[in-house]
């Protein structure tokens, strides 16, 4: 009697050997857009005493929409926030402890923006008062994007007539395009307009590439990120 032929290999499904999932993740989620990498370090300067504000709306913006072209860690230096310390601090090597850490995190940035009201006719003058403590080479070549509010659009003379002498001073690498938007273009402090934010996808998307070769940050697990995120 010739032998059955062995029956087919199945394998059982308790038995598989497929890789494990990550606990951490979703199987329902996409793969993360920005894989491992550098990460732009960008730094935002806030001008404005108010909170929340409308400068700040704009900014939030301005940062979703950079998130959504490559990976960046943010931070962000309030100089109404800084105290009496900062107020009184008229040389930099006086300058305490937490107010040097401050300027260091400018200085050292990958991408800083300066973000103000217009008051006058031109930037506060506690904003100013911080950069008057910056180093006047640490900015040179740095990429600095400007952005303003006001309320009517001929506040955004600040932009070209006071914001960007101030840095031509450092040597900085100011972006061409620079954001601006007026009261009537709020509710409250969100911004609405379709017009500035398309302005601000443009002009971003112009410089990405340059922004790119700019990323030194880490990227880490505890990294700050802010595509997808308000501010």
């Amino acid at each position: 009697m010739k032998p059955l032929p062995a029956p087919a290999t199945r394998t059982d499904p308790a038995t598989r050997t497929d890789p494990a999932p990550d606990p951490g993740s979703d199987p329902g989620t996409a793969p993360d857009a920005h894989p491992a990498g550098p990460v732009l370090r960008v730094v935002v300067v806030n001008g404005s005493p108010s909170r929340p504000s409308k400068t700040m709306g704009l900014v939030s913006v301005i940062l979703d929409t950079l998130g959504n072209m490559l990976p960046t860690e943010t931070s962000q230096v309030d100089v109404y926030r800084l105290g009496t310390d900062f107020t009184t601090t008229v040389e930099r090597d006086r300058a305490p402890a937490d107010l040097e850490a401050q300027l260091r995190l400018v200085e050292e940035a990958d991408l800083l923006v300066a973000a103000v009201p217009v008051y006058r006719g031109s930037y506060p003058g506690m904003f100013k008062h911080f950069f008057d403590l910056v180093e006047q080479y640490a900015l040179a070549n740095k990429p600095v994007l400007l952005a303003a509010t006001g309320g009517g659009d001929h506040h955004a003379l600040v932009l070209e007539h006071a914001l960007r002498p101030l840095f031509a001073f450092f040597q900085a690498l100011t972006i061409p395009v620079a954001f601006f938007a007026s009261a009537g273009d709020f509710d409250g402090t969100t911004l609405l307009n379709p017009r500035v934010y398309g302005r601000v996808e443009v002009g971003l998307g112009d410089v990405v590439d340059i922004l790119k070769t700019r990323m030194t940050g880490p990227r880490s697990a505890t990294a700050k990120e802010r595509a997808g995120t308000g501010g």
